[in-house]
């Protein structure tokens, strides 16, 4: 039996995608305004409390406010673009696509950064604390363990992203669009 498509029928994978993301997004908004709303009270804390770090880290740590502001704005850009994918509109799916490749971008890049804050504050902290060596062996092989698990769900997220953002651009994709 042949299968014809419809011009602008409506994929579920679309329909699920868009869904998907209006949901992470709009949690995405409510946890920003929640933590730029809390960010004032602790950063200041947070400079004073906490050991010299590398330089990165403390750049980040200066700039937190910064940082935050800006996962505010996009979050809210992917909440209107998974709307406007919902409503099959042709440049919420291209706002979309560029969104989902910027995340591609910024967790590769924010798996490099984790490890290099992870291993700065655990250098950092363990300075300033005497551990024995059996402890420390142990506490070695959970570091180890738990950057290796970071990188692998890193990855893992990355491919799922770059997938959709591909599977956007197909033909039998783009059809249901004005």
């Amino acid at each position: 039996m042949t299968q014809t498509f419809r011009v602008g029928a409506r994929s579920r994978f679309v329909t699920f995608t868009a869904w998907l993301f209006i949901v992470l997004a709009a949690i995405g908004v409510v946890a920003a305004f929640l933590q730029n709303a809390s960010a004032s009270s602790w950063v200041a804390q947070a400079r004073f409390a906490s050991p010299a770090l590398s330089g990165l880290a403390d750049w980040l740590r200066d700039h937190v406010p910064m940082v935050m502001s800006l996962g505010l704005a996009l979050a809210v850009a992917q909440l209107v673009s998974a709307i406007g994918l919902l409503r099959r509109l042709e440049w919420a799916r291209r706002v979309f696509i560029g969104l989902l490749l910027l995340a591609v971008v910024v967790n590769l890049g924010g798996m490099w950064l984790q490890q290099a804050l992870m291993v700065s504050w655990v250098d950092a902290a363990l300075q300033s604390v005497s551990v024995p060596p059996g402890l420390a062996g142990l506490l070695e092989g959970l570091l180890t363990a738990t950057r290796s698990m970071a990188v692998l769900l890193g990855l893992l997220a990355s491919a799922a992203l770059a997938w959709m953002a591909w599977r956007l651009t197909w033909p039998s994709v783009r059809q249901e669009f004005t």
